[in-house]
């Protein structure tokens, strides 16, 4: 029995190594094959896994590598942008620089058109008219308000009376803040302040002093804040009837009855020089930067500009007849208004007005006919280096606004501010948003009318501009 079965062993390991590999019928590899072939593609995946790792080793090498790139462009570029922007800084910093020296350019140009008399600024066409709400009324005043007067900052306003008085206003609430009280005739050596009618005030473009000036033939220096007297000024032999301040210095102009012009140095307190030339009662004065002044000469129907300096002085002759007020619209051209009702625009390069408005504030006589003389010019006023004038027609109680043109040859009114009573005095602020009227029932210089009804005191027109 165990022979058998070990000759068997034997024969199956012969039989084994000589057989040969057993191929399907189908073509397909065996199994022991098809496994062989599995391990070998195993191997050729894991040595694939390997090369991949190997090259995504490198990838990463390379990545690396970029990002090292990346961080120096980085660098690079924020280093860029900060010489950008310092560079940007550097061109604001100059365009800046660029606009400022063209914003002082330009006030020096303003400044220097504006000294020359060659500056305009077209702003008549931006007003509209006023209503009752843009009126503050300032009663105070016994009889007719003769001047008037606003602070450069237009916070107060100063009237003077036939009453002898004058009242400082206050220009935003209309409260009455100080009164000096006027005295009696024959009492000015001891009254502090005026005697008689009041007639012009003038206050200094620093708004550090206050002129007054009146019948009683002196002009007295206040100051504005406390209203005390600083000082008496006398020389003139008749009615002072005008007071201007040099713009921008403390130089006083006086005008008076007794035809001539004073001139005056506040800070010293002293007097400088008088001037002569007209052969009649001088009835107004201005003055503007220069050293000059303007005055209109009454009943002798001229205009004079004194030039100081030069000692000399222009004539301008009028239609017959008396030139009652006059105002500088710039250092080359003005204003005048006569008693034959007619608005004249002048200028220095010519002797005769360049336009002249006639009758222009229409009047009616007693039996309601039209009569261009009964309603005179009593007040004319400027907007100076602007377009924009007023003027008032004596008892007509009417203020009228004008544009003028460019070249000063035409006159247009704009529109008309009713008011009752006569008009003595016109003064614009500034800034030409307020416009302040000196009201009263009779003219400043008479009796010739009397108008009952209308009430003594000081109208402040606040001017609006228009909606854009």
């Amino acid at each position: 029995m165990p022979f058998f079965i070990k000759s068997k062993r034997k024969q199956s390991k012969s039989k084994t190594k000589n057989q040969r590999p057993q191929v399907s019928l189908s073509g397909e590899p065996s199994k022991r094959k098809r496994k062989k072939l599995r391990l070998q593609n195993e191997e050729i995946e894991s040595e694939s896994e390997i090369e991949s790792d190997d090259g995504n080793r490198k990838a990463d090498v390379v990545t690396s590598s970029d990002e090292e790139e990346t961080a120096q462009e980085k660098k690079l570029r924020l280093a860029k942008e900060y010489l950008s922007n310092l560079e940007q800084e550097e061109a604001d910093k100059r365009e800046e620089d660029e606009i400022h020296r063209d914003i002082i350019s330009h006030r020096l140009k303003q400044d220097l058109l504006e000294q020359s008399g060659k500056l305009q600024k077209l702003v008549a066409d931006e007003y509209e008219e006023p209503s009752l709400d843009d009126l503050i009324v300032l009663r105070g005043h016994q009889l007719s308000v003769t001047c008037t007067v606003i602070s450069p900052d237009k916070r107060h306003v100063f009237s003077g009376s036939k009453d002898c008085s004058i009242i400082k206003w206050d220009a935003v609430g209309g409260r009455r803040l100080h009164t000096i009280q006027g005295g009696r005739k024959g009492t000015e050596d001891t009254h502090t302040g005026h005697t008689d009618h009041v007639l012009c005030l003038a206050m200094s473009s620093d708004g550090k002093f206050l002129a007054s000036g009146g019948r009683n033939k002196f002009v007295l220096l206040w100051n504005p804040d406390t209203c005390q007297l600083l000082h008496k000024f006398t020389g003139h032999r008749d009615a002072i009837s005008g007071l201007a301040f040099r713009i921008g210095s403390h130089q006083l102009f006086s005008a008076s009855h007794d035809r001539s012009v004073k001139i005056w140095n506040v800070d010293e307190l002293a007097y400088i020089e008088t001037l002569f030339g007209h052969s009649d009662a001088i009835t107004g004065i201005d003055s503007l930067f220069r050293d000059r002044a303007i005055t209109s000469g009454g009943r002798d129907a001229s205009i004079r500009i004194w030039k100081v300096v030069e000692e000399s002085q222009l004539v301008f002759n009028g239609d017959p007849g008396s030139i009652d007020c006059i105002a500088f619209i710039n250092e080359s051209n003005f204003v005048s208004g006569s008693d034959n009702n007619s608005l004249s625009v002048w200028s220095l390069m010519k002797k005769k007005p360049l336009v002249t408005v006639r009758n222009a504030h229409q009047g009616h006589d007693q039996n309601g006919n039209s009569s261009p003389r009964t309603n005179w010019i009593t007040a004319v006023a400027a907007l100076h280096n602007t377009d924009l004038l007023a003027s008032a027609g004596s008892k007509d109680g009417c203020i009228k606004l004008w544009k003028t043109s460019k070249n000063y040859t035409v006159l247009q009114p704009l529109f008309s501010i009713p008011m009752v009573g006569f008009v003595n005095s016109l003064v614009f602020s500034v800034d030409g948003q307020t416009l302040v009227a000196g009201i009263g029932q009779e003219h400043k210089l008479g009796r010739w009318w009397r108008i009952k009804e209308a009430k003594n005191g000081t109208r402040i027109i606040k001017l609006k501009k228009k909606e854009a």
